[in-house]
């Protein structure tokens, strides 16, 4: 009886955990679109490379992407082997989706998807 309490408590600790990731997947596309759209509606013009230059215009954007430069770099280190090692389907779109939506959105998305690997992994055995 202990034996089957404890497998259907780690299961559900790890729908809970992939639901969260999914969740925060969610809100970080929500919360970062929602402002990048807003500067799209007030800039003179809405190019890519204005939209960069805006982040940079200070130190404190600069930082901001110094910071996110690391988190990026590290995800993809993380990200790459574990999703190879796990043959997580798709895994690649998560890298233009990362600079073209957020890794706001990639990184918590990833997370999810390896969940669910892990979890299919677990069930197989």
């Amino acid at each position: 009886m202990k034996k089957i309490r404890q497998n259907y408590s780690r299961k559900d600790e790890i729908m809970k955990r992939k639901h969260f990731f999914l969740a925060l997947s969610i809100l970080g596309i929500c919360y970062t679109w929602y402002y990048n759209i807003q500067w799209f509606q007030i800039a003179d013009d809405p190019t890519f490379t204005n939209f960069m230059n805006d982040a940079q215009a200070n130190f404190a954007g600069k930082s901001f992407g110094a910071d996110l430069t690391v988190v990026v770099l590290t995800f993809f280190v993380f990200m790459i082997p574990e999703a190879m090692r796990l043959k997580i389907k798709y895994w690649w779109l998560l890298i233009p989706f990362t600079f073209l939506v957020a890794i706001a959105f990639t990184f918590p998305l990833f997370l999810y998807l390896r969940e669910n690997a892990l979890e299919k992994l677990k069930l197989s055995r």
